[in-house]
């Protein structure tokens, strides 16, 4: 698998169906949202990469105990949020599935009307 980079992060966020990036915060703070709830933030400059995710209280238990480049997320809900530093000790393939999670987390919160929009934009 590839290293993880600014624009590998980047085009894996917004593969995800409605998916946009905006700069709220600061022009180096990238956040991805959905339907205008963010599931991802990243200062893509930073080295190393990391990227904050939402995710269950429980996993985010499990995974903060398992692997420690993954730690309560910087400044936000800590019982919600994971900061994961991309630095190669948590496989790729988690890190895709944690993207995705966070990403399923927040559309399962938006109204019905708005997840259905979501499923009808992407052809599922």
């Amino acid at each position: 698998m590839e290293a993880w980079s600014a624009e590998r992060v980047r085009s894996l966020c917004l593969s995800l169906p409605g998916t946009e990036e905006r700069f709220p915060f600061s022009p180096e703070l990238s956040v991805f949202f959905v339907e205008d709830k963010m599931f991802a933030l990243s200062a893509l400059d930073d080295h190393p990469l990391s990227v904050s995710l939402k995710c269950d209280p429980e996993h985010s238990l499990y995974l903060r105990d398992t692997y420690p480049a993954i730690t309560p997320g910087y400044h936000l809900n800590k019982r919600h949020w994971n900061t994961v530093v991309l630095d190669g000790s948590v496989p790729d393939d988690l890190v895709v599935d944690l993207v995705h999670e966070s990403y399923d987390l927040v559309v399962a919160g938006l109204p019905k009307y708005r997840r259905e929009r979501l499923a009808a934009g992407s052809g599922q």
